[in-house]
């Protein structure tokens, strides 16, 4: 779920802090891959409204903020936000976003829309619709795996890819899960969700009868290998060891989690098919690595990013690398001068030139953005807490 700064930190800073690591040194590396996100949330910073009273758990702002927003979204604001997202990404190193989506509002047609968005960008994107019953059971789900199965059998764009979502484990029902899991053999695909991020996922797994939320979707049969797990905040040793074993990805996100104050992803060190995304935060991996070490180690914070952002950036390629062909992500490059990213192509197409992108202008996309977001905000407030 979205990890942006909640009140009045809306909208977080926009480079790495003093405990990231240092940037690349003049040269190329290999283009970033942003492993959980969602584009929406670019819209955040010009505005967001604070709930009142505050939200007091993870839950409470799930339905004060981010349930009301995603049902507030319409085709405007969320082409605005996408591209801005897709863009500031391309400008911070970042070539490939695996974005996970839900505008209950608007269903039908949306993947297209995020799909148009970031082909114009010029970035790489991984995209699915996060089926949930939250707002409307299981017809609000079943349109949402509808959404995932029109986008994976009508897309035809090379530099984007779609796979079935589901949005968390406690929205959905046992018959969603199943009808997740039968979509991915039927289309030969796989699943991204959130997982674990909270004690309320754990709660209802167990409420269901399963050990907990990784032990009900693989229950369920929901989890072929290579689909995307992100947060697992609460799996232990255990658990990440049998993602391992089934081939299933894990992608951390420790900006969010620290946002949401749910916790850090201790046990994920176990395993090495282990990402990082942002949570919707944007698109800089190296502001994100700021993040990774957790509290309470001898070492530096930024000693502990260092060492971890390359293990986690290598894992992100190899994800990646599932859902396109290896020979076109070798075109993926960034150019770095004096600690900025200078230059960047995807599947060999500069995208970035000069410091500035190639197909669009950033300060325009700003701008369209914030004249966007002020119609989903009053939409939003006009909408009750989901229950």
């Amino acid at each position: 779920m979205t990890g942006r700064p909640r009140g009045g930190g809306v909208g977080p800073a926009r480079r790495a802090g003093a405990d990231a690591p240092a940037p690349p040194p003049d040269g190329v590396t290999p283009g970033a891959v942003n492993a959980h996100t969602h584009l929406y949330s670019a819209l955040a910073p010009f505005g967001l409204p604070v709930p009142s009273p505050a939200p007091a758990s993870f839950p409470e702002i799930l339905r004060a903020v981010w349930w009301r927003l995603d049902r507030a979204l319409d085709e405007r604001a969320l082409v605005a936000g996408a591209r801005l997202h897709a863009g500031e990404a391309l400008l911070a190193g970042t070539t490939t976003l695996v974005d996970h989506h839900e505008s209950p509002g608007m269903i039908e047609g949306s993947l297209e829309l995020l799909a148009d968005a970031c082909d114009t960008i010029g970035i790489r994107a991984v995209l699915c619709y996060g089926a949930t019953e939250r707002n409307g059971g299981r017809e609000e789900a079943e349109a949402g795996l509808g959404e995932c199965r029109r986008f994976l059998l009508a897309n035809r764009r090379p530099r984007v890819r779609g796979v079935v979502g589901l949005h968390a484990s406690f929205t959905v029902s046992d018959d969603t899960v199943r009808e997740s899991g039968r979509l991915c053999a039927e289309l030969g695909t796989v699943l991204h969700t959130h997982l674990a991020e909270d004690r309320c996922d754990l709660d209802d797994a167990r409420a269901r009868g399963h050990a907990g939320p990784l032990e009900r979707l693989f229950d369920l049969g929901a989890l072929p290998p290579g689909s995307i797990l992100a947060h697992g905040v609460l799996l232990d040793t255990r658990q990440v060891e049998r993602c391992e074993r089934a081939g299933v990805w894990l992608v951390q996100n420790p900006r969010s989690n620290r946002a949401n104050r749910v916790g850090f992803a201790t046990a994920v060190a176990a395993g090495t098919r282990v990402a990082l995304g942002t949570d919707g935060f944007p698109s800089d991996l190296m502001a994100e690595a700021a993040a990774l070490g957790p509290p309470g180690r001898d070492e530096p914070r930024g000693q502990v990013a260092a060492a971890t952002l390359g293990v986690r950036l290598a894992a992100g390629r190899a994800l990646a690398a599932e859902r396109f062909a290896p020979a076109t992500l070798a075109g993926d490059q960034v150019w770095w001068r004096g600690g900025r990213v200078a230059r960047v192509t995807v599947d060999g197409r500069p995208v970035v030139e000069h410091g500035k992108l190639v197909y669009a202008d950033l300060e325009e996309l700003r701008a369209r953005a914030r004249e966007a977001a002020p119609s989903v905000w009053r939409r939003m407030e006009r909408l009750p807490w989901p229950s």
